[in-house]
């Protein structure tokens, strides 16, 4: 399983050097990457079907319990298969819709990584692991929705989608650490076992809404919704293959995983039953005021999301089977839209429902593959689509104490993605071709192959519900239900879930003839935008972004000696507190050695040389008499037996001097650049720092010190490190990887500084 995982990351480091080769034709050759793993997943199917859970597992980071542990069950399976299955006819497709774009083979190397991901994250057994591999689908969805990125619309949505799903990784990091913290482990599988002590922690309520926080961000819950659509501005393969069958389920994905561990208590369910409602009928009725394309698929997506999410806040075995279900129904579909919007706007560069017509007579089969998928959203029997929403109707109605009002509302979303599947599956091949379309030529058979096969499973797996049920039922068992005696099959009989079917699709067709798309539909919908939660959220942005650059243009003013005193002033302030309220007061100096005259000496030629350098008008002057303070300094470390620093700081002392007088040297000869006042500032300001820095260090003379560490350093510094330098030593040796990445962070400081002397900037870009 890891080298299956690794497959997509190796091969995305492949492609920086031979990604020439896959920017012509041979750029199909790509898609052998997901089709072999869907091959070899698809060899777990009977062994998954039958009980079987394989684990696997990898030392990582043992003394922190952190590991490689991957888990190949019903759940995950079913997403391995749909992420690897959906990505090889996206890489199919790829190969013809960005067919001589000049940076195809990056755009194979985000997605190649984005699957890795992906599959890492379905089956991964360890918190830490599952995390990184979450974020990892961040980062490479921000590289795909912001592919164009010459388009400032790309950049901001790609900014945006980062930035929520970013935020709820945090939210996932921070859940993941408490909840390993109160299960004593990282391994989920061994959290199962400890359910019953998570959830009566006092800390189970918090763990629960880190998660929701994850989860809702990633499958853009309400109001978290508003980031998937703006990431319509990616190309259509991008919105097929993240935002409909892989990553925006990666947050259902997470409470599925968790039902196990988190759920079955009255705050897990009644959250998700509520969120989940208002996100499935917020979402679907906004399908009513879409025109593009995209953006109807968009909102019918989250819409769907919205119903896994409410399904799994039920949590009995019927409506768990309904969310496993549908989360196949859907992905087929979807996938099979989204291609075929992508085909629409690649033949006639448009995507507007309200002038799409007639196209069936240029490109039958997409149109065929349209109208399929149109039918499996709507639940039309024989497509799968009707099973799932059978399945979700009878479930939910089965579930004892669901009110009335969650059924309606139910009801009332299917009717509305009956609508939303109708308007973008079928509108644009109904009717007589407008002129303007008379030139649209039929694509190439890698744009149509792909949904067209989609679609058709749709139909099959309709029929023949068999086919798919060794993959749904193990899902099921993954979330710790027994779905033994449920089947899957096509006619139920006679009975209310068969008349809500009835009501649905009646409905959701009359509604399709009578409303259309319109732009006047979208104006309406544009007069309350000041209240979605995205302009709330922008507005709040807004604030956050003016408080934020005030305090920063505050503080952050250009001026160094600002800076210090800032920073001088936290630290008296904060030091200070902490030694009034702690410090003892309590040094014995009798304890202390005697002074000696040329100590006395050495502190009177530091003490008269610093007032001339406050004193003195010669900024030279002032620049030597500093230079006899760091000397004197030197002395005091040769005298208590320490040459090396005294080297240090003779040279960096020597050096500093040297650069002060060339600075100076470049100043204005009689410039004043300070009046009396700040002088006096400055001079309480470093009266005060040099007070609590004289008491801290009377304060730690006068507590207790444990010499173990350096009795440890004495005792093998020369035995182990082979130094007679303790300093030396613990500085090579000891805290060598220390050192070096000092060393390194100063290296790249260094470049840096000379690329910034070295920069030439034209007039026109320069800031």
């Amino acid at each position: 399983m890891l080298t299956a995982i690794l497959l997509g990351f190796i091969f995305s480091v492949f492609l920086v050097f031979t990604g020439k080769i896959f920017r012509g034709k041979p750029a199909i050759l790509a898609a052998i990457i997901p089709l072999s793993l869907f091959v070899y997943f698809s060899s777990f199917i009977n062994r998954v079907a039958s009980g079987e859970v394989i684990h696997e597992s990898f030392e990582w980071v043992p003394s922190f319990g952190v590991n490689l542990g991957f888990t190949l069950d019903g759940l995950s399976l079913l997403f391995a298969l749909m992420i690897t299955g959906i990505g090889f006819l996206v890489f199919v497709y790829t190969s013809s819709y960005l067919k001589g774009h000049e940076y195809l083979d990056r755009f194979y190397g985000y997605l190649s990584m984005f699957m890795a991901a992906m599959l890492g994250l379905v089956m991964s057994d360890n918190l830490i692991s599952l995390f990184i591999f979450w974020e990892l689908t961040s980062i490479s969805s921000f590289f795909l929705i912001g592919f164009n990125n010459s388009n400032a619309a790309s950049r901001r949505s790609a900014i945006t989608a980062l930035a929520i799903t970013g935020l709820g990784g945090l939210s996932l990091l921070a859940g993941a650490l408490i909840l390993g913290s109160v299960g004593s482990t990282y391994s989920i599988a061994e959290l199962i076992s400890s359910r019953d002590e998570i959830v009566a922690n006092p800390n189970y309520v918090l763990i629960a809404i880190f998660f929701f926080g994850a989860a809702f961000t990633k499958s853009a819950q309400f109001p978290f919704h508003f980031w998937l659509p703006g990431a319509m501005k990616a190309p259509t393969p991008v919105s097929t293959y993240l935002h409909s069958a892989t990553m925006v389920k990666a947050g259902v994905y997470l409470l599925m995983r968790f039902t196990p561990v988190l759920g079955s208590t009255e705050f897990w369910n009644s959250t998700l039953i509520i969120v989940g409602a208002i996100t499935m009928v917020y979402a679907a009725v906004h399908t009513l005021f879409r025109r593009d394309l995209k953006g109807i698929l968009a909102y019918s997506t989250i819409s769907a999301l919205g119903i896994l999410v409410f399904l799994i806040g039920q949590g009995t075995e019927g409506t768990l089977l309904a969310a496993a279900l549908f989360i196949a129904v859907h992905a087929l579909y979807k996938a099979t839209l989204f291609l075929v919007t992508g085909i629409i706007d690649h033949q006639t560069y448009s995507r507007d429902v309200t002038i799409l017509r007639g196209l069936r007579k240029v490109m039958l089969p997409v149109a065929i593959a349209g109208f399929l998928a149109a039918i499996s959203s709507a639940g039309i029997p024989p497509t799968l689509g009707f099973l799932g929403k059978e399945l979700t109707y009878e479930s939910t109605i089965a579930v004892i104490g669901i009110p009335l009002l969650w059924i309606i509302l139910i009801v009332v979303t299917k009717i509305l993605l009956l609508y939303a599947g109708f308007v973008a599956g079928i509108t644009p091949f109904m009717g007589a071709l407008p002129e303007k379309f008379s030139e649209t030529k039929m694509p190439s058979f890698l744009l149509w192959v792909p949904p067209l096969l989609l679609a058709v499973g749709g139909l099959v797996f309709g029929i023949f519900p068999g086919l798919i049920e060794p993959v749904i039922k193990p899902v099921v068992t993954a979330m710790g239900e027994n779905a033994g005696d449920a089947h899957l099959q096509l006619w139920h009989g006679f009975n209310t879930v068969l008349w809500l079917s009835i009501i649905t699709i009646i409905t959701g067709t009359v509604l399709f003839f009578v409303l259309k798309p319109s732009e006047r539909l979208g104006l309406k919908a544009e007069r309350v935008e000041f209240l979605s939660p995205q302009s709330i959220m922008e507005r709040l942005w807004r604030m956050f972004y003016l408080t934020s650059s005030g305090w920063t243009n505050f503080f952050q003013n250009g001026y160094l000696r600002n800076y210090i005193s800032t920073i001088m002033v936290f630290m008296i302030g904060l030091t200070g507190y902490s030694l009034y309220n702690t410090a003892t007061f309590s040094l014995d100096l009798s304890t202390l050695s005697l002074i000696t005259g040329y100590e006395m000496a050495i502190v009177g030629m530091m003490f008269f040389a610093v007032l001339y350098t406050v004193f003195t008008k010669s900024r030279l002057a002032a620049v030597a008499s500093m230079g006899v303070v760091g000397l004197a300094i030197c002395l005091l470390f040769v005298f208590y037996s320490a040459p090396d620093l005294a080297m240090t700081q003779f040279s960096i002392d020597t050096l500093t001097v040297i650069l002060f007088v060339l600075v100076l040297y470049r100043l204005p000869r009689y410039l004043q650049l300070s009046d009396y006042k700040t002088r006096i500032k400055d001079g309480v300001l470093a009266l005060s720092f040099g007070s609590i820095i004289t008491i801290l260090i009377l304060e730690v003379l006068a507590t207790p010190v444990d010499s173990e560490i350096s009795r440890y350093y004495a005792d093998n510094s020369y035995v182990l490190a082979h130094g007679k330098n303790v300093v030396n030593v613990i500085l090579v040796d000891f805290r060598g990887s220390d050192t070096f990445m000092e060393i390194s962070v100063l290296a790249i400081a260094a470049i840096g500084v000379f690329a910034l002397l070295k920069l030439r900037l034209k007039e026109t870009d320069q800031r």
